[in-house]
């Protein structure tokens, strides 16, 4: 879940990020009040190579200076969604189906707050995993935190 100040930075970013081609997946705000870090992750279909976050970068910063979020200073990250990719919409929930994620609800429910499962789509306006072989249908309102549990194979 997105606070206030990430999601018009996000909404602010959204509208020139399609006409780059690229996909804003969220926006974050960590560290100190008084110099915050923003960080963008950015994506294409294609993945996301070293040129294209140069570029992203600086009409990123273009659009931040404009806005000034913060007064004073903070610093302005750029970067791939990484294997363990956040997800936000209803769109990431569906298009990453089968894959392992970890779920953070907002407000417990059926007495437990995260889940660790397979993503199976989703249902309206909630989300549908797959853990331990029961379903739980999860309302996107009611997602903190969602992430893809990413792994890596280093062979045999």
């Amino acid at each position: 879940m997105l606070t206030a100040k990430e999601r018009s930075l996000l909404e602010a970013l959204e509208k020139q990020a399609a006409e780059h081609g690229i996909e804003i997946v969220t926006v974050e705000v960590v560290g100190a009040k008084k110099s915050p870090t923003i960080r963008v992750y950015i994506d294409t279909p294609e993945g996301v190579s070293f040129d294209e976050l140069s570029n992203a970068q600086a009409w990123i910063n273009d659009i931040m200076d404009e806005l000034d979020p913060f007064p004073g200073a903070y610093t302005l990250e750029v970067s791939s969604p990484g294997i363990d990719r956040p997800l936000r919409t209803l769109e990431h929930f569906e298009r990453f189906a089968g894959e392992t994620a970890v779920v953070t609800a907002v407000e417990p429910q059926n007495g437990r707050s995260k889940w660790t499962g397979t993503l199976a789509g989703v249902r309206g306006q909630a989300i549908v995993i797959d853990v331990d072989g029961a379903q739980e249908e999860i309302e996107i309102g009611n997602i903190k935190r969602a992430r893809l549990k990413g792994a890596v194979d280093f062979g045999s």
